[in-house]
């Protein structure tokens, strides 16, 4: 117990708990549009309960770190396949469970964002008669599998920062607990605002792509993807704020006119 009151131990805690919670707004977005889809009633209860199983399957990975140290040995290589002779290549075409995890979960964010993006555009809001809507338990379901691929990452992140499984779990848990705390504003926030909802599909969009590309050893740095997120939520703020201005009429002073001589 005294070696996690130490200060390296609580620095990495806070650490560790600040780099979780920014890992864990993709998570939120995606949760906040999942549950945009249910009756309202629901949405709230559906929120908390995939953030809830969020820190379930970190802290499950977190005590089973040494099967996801062994999910990074390839099972296969495609590469093979195809009769590939380049070495460098060869190395990055093989497939380890980590690597598939990440392929699938990537092409179904990108699958999911963009079948959102068509429904908002051409689907049920524009009185679709196919248009379905999702029950609390399917809503859920698509949430935990997000879920065990965000976490992956998370869990990554954790094992390489910090040395203590408590301390890895208590950042989770903390950092669940922020996001509980925040969920109900930005699930608020998305949902009010098409434009908003629009950019957050297109974010998951981004991060299906760099799941994919993670999946074969391309790794594109997640400051990139966050910096080009939080610019273009900057933007999209100064046009509401503008937009909210210029819905109030403007008021002209009208000149007094000369009476007229009958």
């Amino acid at each position: 117990m005294e070696q996690l009151l130490t200060v390296d131990a609580l620095i990495s805690l806070f650490t560790l708990t600040v780099l979780e919670i920014v890992l864990g707004i993709d998570n939120i977005v995606f949760i906040s549009i999942l549950s945009g889809k249910l009756p309202e009633s629901q949405q709230k209860r559906a929120r908390r309960l995939g953030l809830g199983l969020a820190m379930f399957v970190r802290v499950l990975l977190l005590l089973s770190i040494s099967w996801i140290m062994s999910l990074t040995q390839p099972l296969f290589n495609p590469g093979t396949w195809i009769g590939m002779q380049n070495p460098e290549w060869l190395e990055k075409t093989a497939l380890s469970g980590r690597d598939l995890i990440l392929l699938i979960g990537g092409l179904f964010l990108i699958y999911k964002s963009t079948a959102e993006i068509h429904e908002k555009l051409e689907g049920g809001e524009h009185g679709n008669p196919n248009a379905k809507a999702l029950k609390f338990g399917q809503v859920i379901v698509q949430i935990l599998l997000l879920d065990i691929v965000f976490s992956l990452d998370s869990v990554i992140t954790a094992v390489g920062m910090a040395d203590h499984v408590e301390i890895m779990i208590a950042a989770v848990v903390i950092a669940v607990a922020v996001m509980m705390l925040a969920s109900e504003t930005i699930s608020r926030f998305v949902n009010q605002h098409p434009t908003v909802k629009m950019l957050a599909l297109s974010f998951l969009l981004l991060i299906g792509v760099s799941l994919i590309a993670e999946s074969f050893d391309q790794h594109i740095p997640k400051g990139y993807i966050y910096f080009a997120m939080a610019f273009s939520v900057f933007i999209e703020a100064l046009n509401l704020r503008m937009k909210a201005k210029s819905e109030k009429p403007v008021k002209l002073h009208q000149p007094e006119l000369p009476e007229t001589k009958k």
